[in-house]
């Protein structure tokens, strides 16, 4: 394809593809000890491609029984949470809203950590196609106050939201990324000098607290040629009296144990457990692996708690809506860990003797054949009442 011709269709792209590093941020890419053979490369082998036939997940996937389980029937009851409440300082000193999906505000010995901020109403290239909320934002995010950092995990769709960073860059946030993730954000008017872009096992300081890129295992893109030209991070926040993690997309590997004794353990773990499928089984990890790299990164079960992330917000695979939240309530049992349940919007602090425990999303799902499971006499034990 001719130079002018290339160019001439780059022109025709959505701005939200973002942009491809070039010069000394792909120098920089070139030279990463993570980066082999033209491509980022994962910590453990991982298919990024689904495994099987299309025609066959595809019959999974639109199969008219199932697809109404994928997604509420109802109402979500998402927490009516205002500037007011986030105003007051947390008893503890960390204190964690979970706003849907991957969104998570962490307010940490002072700072003010707003982990991969979607509030748009789909995560897609496109206003009119692609997957579409599951329910409200539960807030504007202009009446979230002041964020020290922003930090994102990888450039898909569901974790960068374009509008959402655009509405950030005209504020004084800095912004943690991986390494070549900043193309996309200097594309949508985040100046440089916020940026701060790190390869695996870099740090950098912010707002008093230190952030951490670690490693994950997925992948990365958003537009048409997707070269693996920019990383995906799981992230580690330190401050002073308290550390905390967040996912990002992986799948299980054996990582989470290095990571847990070299950085945790950790008052509380945001961990990716939605979105998952047998299909996929490399680059998304379903609740029993989440709970599995949890303890691997707390070192043992007497720890902080872990909450689930990934979920409930967007319908992006085959299982039930509400399946990653009673699978976390079941895994979490049988390990008797820690789990938060906030509904979308409600904040906690990781230390509360009480943590939110509900099982909220049955008020809004269509209930499955045979009815709800019962809870057993000792769940409430640990903290994952039903």
């Amino acid at each position: 394809m001719s130079r002018s011709l290339s160019s001439g269709l780059r022109s025709l792209q959505p701005a939200a593809f973002g942009a491809e590093p070039t010069g000394a941020r792909l120098e920089r890419i070139r030279k990463s000890p993570n980066f082999a053979d033209g491509s980022f490369q994962n910590p453990e082998g991982a298919r990024t491609r689904p495994d099987g036939s299309m025609i066959e997940f595809a019959k999974v996937y639109f199969r008219k029984e199932e697809r109404v389980l994928r997604a509420p029937a109802g109402t979500v009851p998402v927490h009516p949470t205002t500037l007011a409440d986030l105003s007051k300082p947390s008893a503890s000193g960390l204190r964690i809203t979970w706003m849907g999906h991957s969104s998570v505000l962490a307010e940490i010995d002072g700072a003010r950590v707003l982990f991969d901020p979607v509030w748009g109403d789909r995560c897609s290239p496109f206003a009119f196609a692609g997957p579409k909320r599951l329910h409200p934002a539960p807030l504007p995010l202009a009446a979230l106050g002041p964020v020290d950092v922003v930090v994102i995990s990888h450039d898909h769709y569901d974790h960068l939201d374009m509008p959402t960073i655009k509405a950030l860059a005209d504020t004084d946030t800095v912004f943690a990324v991986p390494l070549g993730v900043g193309a996309h954000l200097e594309h949508w008017g985040v100046p440089a000098d916020r940026l701060r872009e790190l390869d695996w096992h870099e740090e950098t300081q912010v707002a008093g607290v230190t952030l951490t890129a670690t490693p994950a295992r997925h992948f990365c893109g958003r537009g048409l040629r997707n070269a693996q030209h920019t990383l995906w991070a799981s992230w580690v926040v330190t401050g002073p009296d308290h550390r905390v993690f967040h996912s990002g997309d992986t799948g299980y590997f054996q990582g989470f144990k290095e990571i847990g004794a070299e950085h945790g353990p950790f008052d509380v773990t945001m961990i990716q457990l939605g979105a998952y499928s047998e299909y996929w089984p490399d680059i998304h990890m379903t609740p029993e692996e989440g709970l599995r790299a949890h303890l691997d990164l707390q070192g043992g079960p007497v720890s902080g708690p872990m909450l689930p992330i990934h979920w409930g917000t967007f319908n992006l695979a085959p299982h039930p809506w509400t399946e990653p939240g009673e699978h976390s309530v079941d895994a979490a049992r049988r390990a008797a860990a820690r789990l938060a349940l906030p509904r979308p919007g409600e904040p906690f602090e990781p230390s509360a003797e009480h943590l939110p425990a509900d099982r909220w999303w049955r008020q809004a799902a269509a209930v499955p054949a045979g009815g709800w499971p019962v809870a057993d006499a000792g769940e409430a034990e640990v903290v994952v009442a039903g």
